[in-house]
């Protein structure tokens, strides 16, 4: 049976009646690869913050079944994120997670796949597949991201309860409308940007706090993976502790300023970069709209209006580079 967004309350109330009798739930492990990794963070970060009663932590899923928590089995949750349903490090996890006893949630966006045999729960996220997916015409509150960061919310609610509750679930009713406006705000700056930066070589990504994820995406699936550029993902808190010497006139840094308790961290970097850099991309989220969230929630919007954000600048830059995005060179053609 598969789930929408819309269930994952009752999905979490179901998960902590079955584990009454055996202790309850003690873990929430979320787990992934590559880009659906990347997509966990905001609710790892959310249980990092907000919940004491419960173990949480964002594992990639080959290490995870390498080097599996010792707490892990039937009064953990297990959440993983597999975009197609065939990542085989993902399925393993899912494997180990039924063989323990755990709950097991899978998060994917096609309903028949390798992995939902080893799902107790299977939640459909939203995601545009469209030719024309720069349109953007889906509802964000439904993405990949937002259904991982519900289970973590209702979690948290269903056992210590969580004071701003429903001013998450205002900003998840907001969230869809801003992150289009934004695109829209973006368009002309991504145009600039791809004629700017079309025959770099390297581009830095930079962010803090639960929007990370979001640059760490960017870095890795789409300036490493999607058009053969040297990248990493900086910490804005760990940027004056190495990374900072390697700045100059020349490198690019595309550098997220959240909103949020992280953001005085960006703007730090912000302003380092702005002495002794000269090419910088700045994605601002109060310029694109995010403040009008409730402050005590904010943070954990940042991550999907940044991920959403990217892409207007990432097809922009493919065609000005002529390195379309479905170009690889190992990827699902070699043994690996």
């Amino acid at each position: 049976m598969s789930y929408t967004s819309k269930d994952i309350k009752n999905i979490v109330a179901e998960i902590l009646e079955n584990k009454k009798d055996k202790g309850g739930v003690k873990s929430l492990y979320f787990v992934g690869c590559g880009g659906s990794l990347g997509a966990l963070y905001p609710a790892k970060t959310f249980m990092e913050k907000e919940c004491s009663n419960i173990k949480s932590a964002l594992i990639n899923s080959n290490e995870f079944v390498h080097s599996t928590p010792k707490d892990f089995g039937e009064n953990s949750i297990i959440c993983l994120s597999c975009h197609k349903g065939n990542t085989p490090e993902t399925i393993a996890a899912a494997k180990l997670g039924k063989e323990k006893g755990a709950a097991v949630i899978i998060l994917t966006w096609l309903e028949e796949s390798e992995i939902v045999e080893f799902g107790d729960y299977i939640i459909q996220y939203s995601f545009d597949a469209s030719p024309d997916h720069l349109k953007g015409d889906i509802d964000y509150a439904g993405e990949k991201t937002m259904c991982a960061l519900l289970v973590a919310v209702e979690t948290l609610q269903q056992t210590a309860g969580y004071e701003n509750y429903d001013k998450f679930y205002e900003g998840l009713g907001m969230i869809t409308g801003i992150i289009r406006n934004a695109r829209k705000h973006v368009q002309v700056r991504a145009e600039q940007f791809a004629e700017t930066y079309k025959d770099d070589t390297v581009i830095y990504t930079m962010g803090s706090g639960a929007g990370y994820g979001a640059a760490y995406k960017e870095s890795i699936c789409i300036f490493m993976e999607m058009q053969w550029l040297d990248s990493s993902s900086i910490h804005t808190g760990e940027y004056f502790h190495g990374p900072f010497e390697i700045t100059d006139a020349n490198r690019p840094f595309m550098i997220q300023i959240s909103e949020g308790s992280t953001r005085e961290l960006d703007e730090r970097a912000l302003k380092f970069l702005h002495t002794y850099a000269k090419r910088i991309e700045v994605l601002d989220a109060k310029e694109l709209g995010l403040s009008t969230i409730d402050a005590s929630v904010v943070d954990y919007f940042n991550h999907s209006l940044f991920d959403n954000v990217y892409p207007i600048y990432n097809h922009e830059l493919a065609e000005k580079k002529e390195h379309p995005l479905s170009t690889r060179r190992y990827m699902w053609k070699v043994e690996y």
